[in-house]
């Protein structure tokens, strides 16, 4: 093991890491030695360069075991770039992040704990960006507006679960219409991927424009439905008839219909 991670130039944590993650295939045992032959050289490669281009150990697995095909790895590629992209810079520690946002690091361990993930995953180990600082402050100002704290998770997880099924759909809908069709049809792996690439990248930003536009205009419809037709107030109530001169009374609206 050593002579194979001196090989390819990492540590021999790292080789015991994929290992255990089931990216190597296993070695060649010769009472207590193992043994590494040339093809784990190979896959170590192969893991690093798939690492390098954005892809989860979770899909390296499924491109090394040929569960996933390179027309496949070039789109997880893409989605891992826009992700990357996405993060808003240098991934900071939970201390790190808590010292920046100004939020104690256990207020946003509770909050993680209601099943609201703020933070993302980068090799095992929990990390946030500038744009987390943004979203926290962004919550501390409800709160600052008196917006109970309860009902705020409870807001996020419901639309955490709403947006998390829409996701599944529009996946589902570019798997079944977009991607398996450049797939059965393309001439090689490489035209493939190119195509799944570039039809993702136009309709990523499609749909999220679709998404929060709707969303925006739809509570903004919700917003003006409850300040017109307000519920829980008391009703407006009425001078009595006899308090307004003959002829200035005002007509009900159900009189003249």
């Amino acid at each position: 093991m050593e002579q194979l991670a001196t090989a390819c130039d990492v540590s021999v944590d790292t080789v015991r890491y994929y290992q255990a993650r089931g990216l190597l295939p296993q070695p060649d045992k010769e009472g207590r030695v193992a043994w590494y032959r040339p093809e784990h050289v190979d896959r170590i490669h192969e893991i690093r360069s798939l690492q390098r281009q954005g892809l989860t150990l979770a899909a390296i697995r499924r491109v090394v075991n040929g569960e996933l095909s390179l027309a496949d790895a070039g789109l997880a590629a893409a989605v891992a770039s826009e992700r990357a992209d996405s993060s808003d810079g240098e991934a900071l520690s939970l201390d790190a992040f808590s010292s920046a946002s100004g939020v104690p690091a256990s207020l946003i361990q509770a909050v993680e704990r209601e099943g609201i993930r703020i933070g993302h995953d980068v090799g095992g180990e929990t990390r946030y960006t500038s744009g987390d600082i943004e979203l926290v402050r962004t919550a501390l100002r409800l709160l600052e507006f008196g917006l109970p704290l309860g009902d705020l998770l409870a807001l996020a997880r419901d639309a955490d679960e709403a947006m998390r099924g829409l996701a599944e759909r529009a996946v589902e809908l570019f798997d079944e219409h977009v991607r398996k069709p450049i797939r059965d049809t393309a001439p090689g792996a490489d035209a493939a991927s190119a195509r799944m690439v570039e039809a993702f990248q136009e309709l990523l930003p499609a749909v999220t424009l679709l998404v929060s536009h709707h969303f925006r205009r739809v509570l903004l419809e919700v917003a003006e439905e409850h300040i017109e037709t307000p519920t829980g107030d008391a009703p407006v109530s009425e001078a009595p008839m006899g308090d307004a001169p003959i002829g200035d009374a005002p007509v009900s609206p159900r009189r003249q219909r």
